[in-house]
């Protein structure tokens, strides 16, 4: 929705947002159900409101708890029974400076200063183990804001007797506390209040009236960003930038103008801003982000333009080039297909209101910021939190390098006339087995990413995943593929539920960048082999459709399953005796971790 994208109007949001409301909830698109609890150490109702906006046009359909006012302490360490019957998937710790009760005085010694700080992080530290125990579900903690005042003056930021000394030092140990603590995260309105503007931010008279820690106006940012965080959490982050190359990725037309006359570099405040941007989308690609080029531009002419001495963007750090002269909606579509990637996970960088229109129009499910001004470019996307990290695997940082290495098994795969050949050229290897500690994260990330192969769409957090990992009644598997062209990392998870001598597949899901390359056989033959050493005859397989994962409908019947029922929602189900099964892949050699005991040898 347009009116909740950045740069958005916060009263328009605020004054209509019963109607954008409405709007979003007779869109007809499919949503994920969420229950979330917010706990608050102010009033969070109007951000409650306003977050629900957000998370409605994130594809998140939520469900509220909602603690009484600065009842954040008690309802974490004495849980009131609706809060236990709510059962919250995510809980959102909405405290800020406001609720600061130990701050040290000018009189105090050191030594006092440290006691209330110990103080004051044992206070929310219990909030969060009581939390984390109770409920094994996410947790949001807010840092805290600057104070609105300095007493000490510039001091103020570097004497223990400072507030906004004291501030940033809990800030410090909070970071500390995520950094250790897998599933917590921090909301940063230490950042949010200082881009929004402090004096504003922190108006007194809303607090004194209204007990808001924030001002109005500064709730739809507010909102925006814990909805950007959240949705990070469930998988909605975005995986692709896209970008246009005249004036976007530099000034000036590079057909036109050559190599020579196009603007990038240190020259001029304009050419600055273009190699700001530059720099901005390089760093996004580190982070895991994947860039394509989508430009009406001859090939030779764009790649010469990325050659640039001056610039940072080299065309290498490309995993796609699109440059010619068909429609840009098309070109996105090809990216998308070409990376195995459904439309919703690109996010398309075009200074040309036109090309952005048309693109917004003939692909809506991909994001398109508006563009205007390079020096706004970069605020553009980053605003709009479409490439939140909550996390960082190795495999996120290795993305780039991964699906580089799959241009270069495409381009193997056009040498050869017989498919299975080209596969037995690949050499490849995996790991299955019993989850690893090592790899929880990722498989985590998997089941909250993975869309397309999915058959169940389950969702798990960290503390979950945890859980089933300790459970004996569960066959898990993970796989990790590598080949001679790189290693894919973790690509596959399986998840069955052993009751006698069957076993339901509650989760099996694969990474779109492996597709087509047997190693769902190699997962099957893994899984297999765990079941009959655990003495299960029967594996159950369930499909449930949603609007992304049509491609796996028949993966069960292509696996010799037989269907046992079909719901009226579309919903299949499925049996395969495995009495004289025999093995299926051909084409990669597969071995259990080194040195780890399996699920049969657990079972």
């Amino acid at each position: 929705m347009r009116e909740l994208e950045y740069p958005f109007d916060p009263s328009q949001i605020l004054r209509r947002r019963k109607a954008l409301r409405r709007a979003l909830l007779e869109d007809g698109r499919p949503r994920l159900p969420k229950k979330i609890a917010v706990l608050g150490g102010s009033t969070t109702s109007d951000i409650i409101k306003t977050m629900e906006l957000f998370l409605l046009d994130a594809g998140i359909q939520p469900e509220f708890y909602e603690s009484e006012y600065g009842q954040f302490y008690q309802d974490a360490l004495f849980p009131p029974q609706q809060l236990l019957d709510f059962q919250p998937e995510l809980v959102f710790v909405h405290t800020t400076s406001r609720n600061i009760t130990h701050w040290p005085q000018l009189a105090d010694s050191p030594q006092a200063v440290e006691e209330k700080l110990a103080e004051e992080l044992g206070k929310f530290r219990a909030v969060w183990d009581s939390l984390a125990d109770t409920f094994h579900c996410p947790i949001i903690q807010n840092n805290f804001e600057k104070p609105f005042y300095r007493v000490l003056g510039s001091r103020d930021g570097w004497d223990p007797h400072g507030r906004g000394q004291f501030t940033a030092r809990l800030n410090q140990a909070f970071a500390a506390f995520a950094q250790e603590h897998e599933g917590f995260y921090i909301h940063d309105i230490d950042y949010l209040s200082a881009d929004f503007g402090l004096r504003r931010w922190a108006d007194p008279a809303c607090w004194n009236l209204y007990k808001y820690a924030l001002c109005l106006e500064a709730i739809p940012a507010f909102a925006s960003a814990a909805a950007s965080l959240i949705k990070a959490l469930f998988g909605g982050r975005k995986k692709v930038l896209a970008l246009d190359l005249d004036n976007t990725l530099w000034g000036g037309v590079v057909g036109d103008d050559g190599v020579d006359g196009i603007e990038i570099g240190q020259e001029n405040g304009v050419a600055q801003s273009y190699y700001e941007f530059q720099s901005y989308v390089k760093e996004l690609s580190a982070s895991g982000v994947l860039l394509a080029v989508c430009s009406k531009n001859d090939e030779d002419n764009a790649l010469s333009g990325l050659r640039h001495p001056e610039g940072l963007l080299r065309p290498e750090d490309f995993t796609v080039v699109k440059a010619n002269w068909e429609n840009k909606d098309r070109n996105l579509a090809a990216i998308a297909q070409e990376l195995n990637l459904l439309p919703e996970s690109l996010v398309f960088a075009d200074d040309n209101p036109a090309e952005r229109e048309i693109v917004r129009a003939q692909l809506p499910g991909a994001a398109v910021p508006d563009m205007e001004g390079v020096e706004n470019y970069i605020a553009a996307i980053d605003r709009n939190g479409w490439f939140e990290a909550p996390s960082l695997s190795q495999d996120d940082l290795r993305r780039g390098e991964m699906y580089q290495a799959n241009a270069q098994r495409a381009a193997q795969q056009a040498r050869f006339g017989d498919y299975q050949e080209y596969l037995k050229s690949l050499e490849m290897q995996a790991v299955i087995g019993d989850f690893l500690p090592l790899y929880l994260p990722r498989i985590t990330q998997l089941t909250n990413k993975s869309n397309q192969f999915n058959l169940t769409t389950r969702r798990y957090t960290l503390p979950q995943m945890e859980q089933i990992a300790q459970d004996p009644s569960y066959i898990r598997l993970f796989g990790k593929l590598t080949d001679k062209f790189g290693d894919n990392g973790v690509v596959s998870v399986v998840l069955a539920h052993v009751e006698g001598h069957a076993a339901d597949l509650e989760l099996w899901l694969m990474s779109c960048r492996v597709l087509k390359r047997d190693m769902e056989l190699a997962m099957l033959d893994a899984l297999a082999e765990q079941c009959r050493a655990r003495g299960v005859q029967v594996l159950r397989g369930h499909y449930l459709p949603t609007a992304k994962n049509t491609m796996v409908k028949d993966l069960y019947p292509s696996f010799g399953f037989a269907k046992t029922s079909e719901d009226p929602s579309g919903a299949t189900h499925w049996e395969l005796s495995l009495a004289g099964y025999a093995p299926r892949c051909q084409v990669i050699a597969a071995a259990p971790p080194e040195g780890r005991e399996n699920n049969a040898e657990k079972g």
